[in-house]
């Protein structure tokens, strides 16, 4: 074994100009089993062979044999090389080419750079010491636990620990698979940013992003910009998402729109939680349910919507101040509750329904639907039923009073009525040419009527106790209303767009102007990720109990 001293191969003088401080080391040879100096071989170098082992400024490499160049301080390694950096850095290969004098490292021939947190796999790989960045150009396939990444080419941030990839990149883990042309990659942290189109594949969804953030170990994730969730019956869209994998759970903010393939229902709003394996959903801000009915759109709006239950067993509800609407039948209530399996809507607390231009009240209202034709079929109000519409040409009010009023749909419009109990109706009877015969005030059991385009087409009396037909003249302006009239004109929802209050339309406002401006603000800025998302498993510390008094 010959062994080489750092006085055969000394420094050399700094050049002019160069303090000693500034000029580069030398790479020193700690071990050599042989070493020759063989002109044709390696012209100004030395031949070492057998163990060989160097070091400069805290690199140490070894191989099987190499050249080293003393002039240009430069070293060219064969077989077994490997260089390592501290404890932190491994990088093998068959061949590599090491500059002491630029600190730069080459290395090819199933080059592998292995730290404590990932393995790096490719053909050939480049070492920058100054700013402490490997880079790769050819395809590479990195190894961290439970991910495996490929791509065509890479960075590696030694100090950050960090991977970037600006080319077709696949993160495979036994849950998901992650493809992107922009990402970067923090092994030790398992920290992914995503940036440009990235999708994010597994079995229990799809996921679509342009500016993303997924930890890898945790399985929580930020998403921003077009950004999606795509399940087999939902699509989750949103300017801001929030994703648990471990527990299916999801929050979208702003501009958030939730769509129902199956039921071929849309849920909107400001901010949505949406719970995959307990089939649930919970929106607000601006919320509106939009439903499919008769080939025309049911819009709900209440401050807050909740949808539970699976597929064909969802039941819709809606809470505060609840507006719905559709061509030919809009209302009010206090809250919505809407059964998909037994089609029955309940109208519940002060509910109030406009079916053309009549208004009906009532203390208790359903809706009833079928299922086979996904139609409305009947109404149902009970107690206190009041129903009032204008006069065609005057200004009076035909009224319908009782206790309950059963009503059959036909093509989607009220078509047979049944008002019983205890009615009263006052009616302003025309003739077919329009003209006034007179004012019909009577008192009976029961009333039918049958409607033709939400306007009265006959009226039958049933056990009729009292009342009779009036001239105009005859039945003062007093005698004209039934007790308990309330005409709420005003109050009907005439389009989608009156469902929502002022201060649903300013916050919709406000919110969708924040969105585009933090749009602008973040085209260019690094990704913001939650503070919920990094610090989601943090538990709070326990409050330290005060120390008590020893008793005597």
């Amino acid at each position: 074994m010959l062994l080489l001293s750092i006085q055969f191969l000394s420094a050399q003088a700094p050049k002019k100009g160069q303090t000693q401080a500034q000029a580069p080391k030398k790479i020193n040879i700690e071990h050599s089993d042989f070493l020759d100096v063989d002109q044709v071989l390696v012209p100004d170098g030395v031949l070492l062979t057998g163990n060989v082992k160097v070091n400069h400024d805290g690199v140490v490499l070894t191989c099987n044999k190499a050249y080293y160049f003393q002039k240009e301080n430069y070293l060219k390694a064969f077989g077994n090389v490997q260089l390592v950096q501290g404890d932190t850095l491994f990088l093998n290969s068959r061949y590599a080419e090491y500059s002491g004098n630029v600190k730069k490292a080459f290395a090819t021939g199933n080059a592998v750079m292995t730290s404590p947190d990932a393995t790096l796999q490719t053909d050939t790989i480049n070492f920058d010491r100054n700013v402490q960045e490997v880079f790769y150009n050819t395809k590479g396939t990195i190894i961290n636990k439970d991910n495996t990444l490929v791509s065509n080419s890479g960075r590696y941030y030694v100090t950050q620990k960090k991977f970037q990839f600006l080319t077709a990149v696949t993160i495979t883990n036994p849950k998901y698979v992650i493809k992107s042309n922009h990402l970067d990659y923090y092994s030790n942290s398992g920290h992914t940013y995503l940036f440009g189109p990235s999708t994010i594949t597994s079995k229990a969804n799809y996921i679509y992003t342009e500016k993303g953030f997924y930890d890898t170990k945790k399985n929580l994730a930020h998403f921003l910009r077009r950004s999606y969730i795509k399940y087999d019956d939902r699509l989750i869209e949103g300017d801001s998402l929030y994703y648990n994998r471990n527990i299916e759970f999801a929050s979208a903010t702003r501009n958030v729109k939730i769509t129902d393939s199956i039921n071929r229902g849309l849920v909107k709003g400001h901010y949505a939680e949406i719970y995959k394996l307990k089939d649930s959903m919970f929106v607000t801000k601006r919320a509106v349910a939009i439903n499919l009915v008769e080939n025309d759109s049911l819009y709900i709006h209440g401050k807050k919507l909740l949808v539970t239950g699976k597929e064909g067993e969802r039941i819709l509800r809606a809470f505060n101040n609840v507006r719905f609407y559709k061509i030919d039948m809009s209302g009010k209530c206090d809250s919505i509750h809407s059964d998909s399996k037994t089609a029955l809507t309940k109208l519940i607390g002060k509910p109030i329904l406009w079916n053309g231009e009549s208004q009906i009240t009532g203390d208790v209202m359903h809706l009833i639907g079928d299922n086979t034709t996904r139609k409305l079929d009947s109404l149902k109000v009970l107690n206190n039923t009041f129903l009032i519409s204008k006069d065609t040409l005057g200004t009076g009010y035909n009224q319908v009073k009782g206790l309950n009023l059963f009503g059959k749909f036909r093509d989607g419009k009220l078509h047979d009525v049944d008002v019983i109990k205890n009615t009263e109706v006052i009616y302003f009877m025309r003739n077919d040419d329009n003209e006034l015969v007179g004012i019909n005030k009577n008192v009976s059991s029961k009333i039918n009527m049958i409607l033709e385009n939400n306007a009265v087409e006959n009226i039958t009396f049933f056990n009729r106790v009292d009342g009779d037909m009036y001239p105009e003249d005859e039945l003062p302006e007093n005698a004209r209303k039934l007790r308990g009239f309330v005409w709420r004109g005003n109050e009907r929802i005439t389009s989608k767009d009156d469902i929502f209050t002022a201060e649903d339309n300013e916050l919709n406002e406000k919110l969708i102007k924040e969105g585009k401006e933090e749009e602008e603000k973040n085209k260019m800025a690094p990704m913001e990720v939650r503070k919920e998302t990094l610090d989601y498993d943090k538990k709070k510390p326990a409050a330290k109990t005060a120390p008590q008094p020893k008793k005597k």
